[in-house]
């Protein structure tokens, strides 16, 4: 039998079969009781550093809770399952039950990354993401990315409000279940991804100020909730640890830090790359992902996989859409220079003054190899962040978004695909959440209030008509409907898709370890033409003109790819990408 397990500081761990020590840090607290099912109050032990220790006559399955207070229980917050929800009792687990079947599995190297970002909700569950991963991996997806799985409050979330960072949410199954989906996506070849949250916690359920004041700093506050402490060592080690637990007990493959920027003490950073380096087994590829939007990309040199160029995002979107409001607003200046910058340097701010912050934006990215920045045209923000959630594909010329598509899974960036976007989906993907009274009024307030800022949506009669985020239709609206990947157009999208992938798979990927700019010119207005020297010396030459005129292009050698085989010699129409592999153009 194969099991993996990770022993946790905090929490309720099995010394043996019908015994589990308990360790709860309560600082606040100079009592603290743990009460079992079945069992009598037991008090636990107070040491100097506010971690209070217990042992009980249990085992697995046994449900939990702590009394803090004379009138208050709390789950654990390490708890490992709430099989009831977040208010619920905790459970506990036994990590060696789950027989793994994959367990020399080692991962597979950075340059290999294709990412699928998904929601396992929409997805049905766990089981229902175990169905669909034969089909993703024959599409040439290598990594599944599932948007966060800690508890949060209700039955559907997009998984940013947990407030359980450690036990997995029981609205997709139970945890056993999701080491399964993972055990067979690695048995597919398909590595598997966490967005993991540890910037705030949710708004309902998160029970720590009762107990651990010191968890939180005022100072450190963010647009979601109360700021975390990463400077005390005990909070820096919690997070640390549960990174740690996803990738040693449950065997995901990397993790993708959500709003890395708002994690305040960047020393954390080299502390959890220098524990995961010490923790995994040798010759397994684990990678560490940021969503970073201050475009800091020093963490890049420093071991860090990847990070999410949003820059790339904007500049598109812009081309492709015109759209003009908040964030985008800048990227309409010299737009087509912008999308130069990102193909030849990742980053389209590196440390310039931004306007919609009113200070400079980011730092040097030049020297860093293109597969460093994760690229995208859609994914859960960029869509779910719209008042009325539609995709991109939806807002543009529909040979210019087949053209910027082609760019994204052909050049060295890493790529990223969401939900449905294999199958060209137009299904819009809302925002939602399952919050109720005056937590619900608060959210739907909140999405007001940003579209306000961000979109200049003020009129209340159009807001009156967009889909309430705690209206459970709004969940139900956001899934993919897969009658349109049944259809001519949904088909003729799959063998793109499969054949884009399949090129790059056979001409790009094996090359791009040692991969970096070669240059980038400009053709014309939304046409750039960018070279990239592979790592076999090779030259990656990719010319896209998202514009409405026809550009001069001397005629490439050795195409592999184009979008309009029917154009003309030496010309580049509207809408149209050419790909070649050897020498310049």
């Amino acid at each position: 039998m194969s099991s993996f397990r990770f022993k946790n500081r905090l929490g309720a761990e099995l010394i043996a079969p019908d015994r589990t020590r308990f360790t709860l840090w309560a600082p606040s607290c100079e009592r603290v009781f743990v009460e079992v099912e079945d069992l009598p109050p037991i008090a636990m032990r107070r040491h100097a550093d506010g971690t209070f220790v217990a042992e009980a006559p249990c085992g697995a399955g046994a449900r939990y809770l702590y009394r803090v207070r004379d009138n208050v229980t709390v789950p654990d917050p390490a708890s490992r399952f709430q099989p009831d929800g977040v208010h619920g009792r905790s459970e506990i687990l036994d990590p060696d039950f789950y027989d793994w079947k994959t367990p020399d599995w080692k991962g597979r190297p950075w340059e290999e990354t294709i990412i699928y970002e998904t929601h396992l909700g929409l997805e049905g569950n766990y089981e229902g993401m175990k169905a669909r991963l034969q089909e993703l991996a024959d599409l040439g997806i290598t990594t599944v990315q599932f948007m966060p799985v800690n508890s949060f409050s209700g039955h559907w979330n997009w998984g940013y409000d947990g407030v359980l960072v450690y036990a997995p949410t029981p609205a997709y199954g139970r945890p056993e279940a999701l080491k399964d989906l993972i055990d067979h996506a690695h048995s597919l070849g398909l590595m598997v991804f966490l967005d993991v949250v540890y910037n705030h916690f949710g708004p309902d359920g998160n029970y720590l100020l009762e107990y651990a004041k010191g968890f939180f700093d005022p100072r450190y506050d963010t647009p979601w909730g109360d700021g975390i402490d990463f400077h005390n060592p005990i909070v820096a080690d919690f997070f640390i640890d549960n990174a740690l637990y996803w990738l040693m007990e449950y065997r995901f493959d990397g993790l993708r830090i959500d709003a890395a920027w708002a994690i305040t003490d960047r020393q954390w950073f080299y502390k959890l790359q220098s524990r995961i380096h010490k923790a995994v087994e040798k010759g397994r590829h684990v990678h560490l992902i940021l969503e970073n939007e201050n475009n800091d990309a020093g963490l890049l040199r420093d071991g860090y996989s990847g990070q999410w160029s949003e820059d790339w995002h904007h500049t598109l979107t812009v081309m492709l859409s015109g759209e003009d409001k908040g964030f985008f607003l800048p990227f309409h200046h010299e737009t087509t220079g912008l999308l130069k910058r990102v193909l030849t340097e990742g980053l389209a701010w590196q440390g310039e003054f931004f306007p919609p912050r009113q200070k400079t934006r980011g730092s040097p990215s030049s020297d860093l190899p293109p597969t460093k920045f994760v690229t995208f045209l859609q994914n859960h923000d960029q869509i779910g962040n719209r008042p009325l959630g539609e995709r991109l594909i939806t807002l543009s010329d529909p040979d210019a978004f087949k053209a910027a598509y082609a760019l994204l899974l052909l050049c060295p960036m890493t790529p990223m695909l969401f939900l449905g976007e294999e199958w060209g989906s137009k299904t819009p993907f809302y925002f939602f959440s399952d919050f109720h009274g005056a937590i619900g009024e608060k959210v739907r307030r909140g999405r007001e209030e940003q579209f306000a800022e961000y979109c200049n949506l003020t009129d209340p009669e159009i807001l009156a008509t967009l889909p309430s985020p705690t209206d459970p239709k709004t969940f139900r609206i956001s899934r993919p409907d897969r009658a349109e990947r049944d259809t001519p157009e949904g088909q003729a999208w799959l063998s793109r898709t499969k054949e884009l992938l399949a090129l790059r798979h056979s001409k790009i990927t094996p090359h791009l370890k040692g991969a970096y700019s070669a240059g980038a010119d400009i053709l014309g207005e939304k046409a750039v033409i960018a070279s990239w020297t592979l790592g076999d010396g090779s030259l990656l030459t990719i010319a896209v003109n998202l514009g409405t005129d026809t550009v001069s292009l001397p005629e490439p050698e050795n195409i592999f790819y184009e979008t309009s085989p029917k154009r003309a010699s030496q010309t580049l129409p509207p809408g149209t990408l050419v790909a070649a592999l050897g020498r310049a153009f």
